[in-house]
């Protein structure tokens, strides 16, 4: 089973991508995952990428082309990719890749939330810079105001986290996705979930149509 998984910021692609992996142990594959790894490393690249990151605009194709491919060469089958493609060469790269080596895409996820929603989701987020703990202002606060549960650190807002870049990320969604989801559509992959639930009540909205896939790929096994 091959899935993409997309959405506005803050609207819950990754959370459910874990589980979503867990279940039907799947590949995971994360633009954004693979992006802060490069950041992390302090690399020419990464540092590179970090400057489009800090002022909310999208990292080139030619950039995150590379890094998708790479890792799906050594991963071709039963995956799951989650926040790409973002734009039209994108699509192109990824299908022209997929067509070459006998693949397709089953679903393309989109779990959708308002822009409102957006903001506050993840304007809120306060993360750990010792050890990685991450907390919620409104839905998960640290005990003492500022400061980390597990180590004690001074929580920090990320430069992509601050409201004035949460919603330049979801105009350019929007944007972008536009033409994105219509080529999905045409497909006959696409399927949009409203997001603006509990992580459970999304789940239950994705859970029947990924197991109805995975049947119907392995009809012998069995979920629980």
């Amino acid at each position: 089973m091959n899935i993409l998984i997309f959405g506005p910021p803050g609207s819950g692609k990754s959370t459910h991508s874990r589980t979503i992996v867990e279940r039907y142990g799947l590949t995971y594959i994360s633009s954004g995952d693979m992006i802060r790894a490069e950041i992390s490393a302090g690399t020419e690249l990464g540092r590179e990428m970090a400057r489009y990151i800090e002022r909310g605009d999208l990292i080139p194709d030619t950039v995150v082309n590379t890094l998708i491919i790479s890792r799906l060469r050594r991963h071709r089958r039963n995956f799951i990719i989650d926040g790409y493609p973002r734009t039209a060469e994108q699509v192109l790269a990824l299908e022209n890749y997929l067509y070459d080596h006998g693949l397709s895409i089953d679903v393309a996820l989109e779990i959708f939330i308002s822009k409102e929603e957006s903001i506050e989701r993840i304007s809120g987020r306060r993360i750990c810079p010792r050890c990685g703990a991450v907390y919620h202002l409104k839905y998960r606060p640290p005990k003492v105001p500022g400061k980390c549960d597990v180590c004690g650190a001074d929580l920090i807002q990320r430069d992509d986290d601050r409201p004035e870049i949460v919603a330049r990320r979801y105009d350019l969604y929007i944007k972008n996705m536009e033409p994105i989801i219509k080529f999905y559509r045409k497909q006959g992959v696409y399927v949009r979930v409203d997001g603006h639930d509990s992580i459970e009540g999304v789940w239950e909205r994705i859970r029947p149509l990924l197991d109805y896939i995975s049947a119907r790929e392995s009809p012998s096994r069995e979920r629980p």
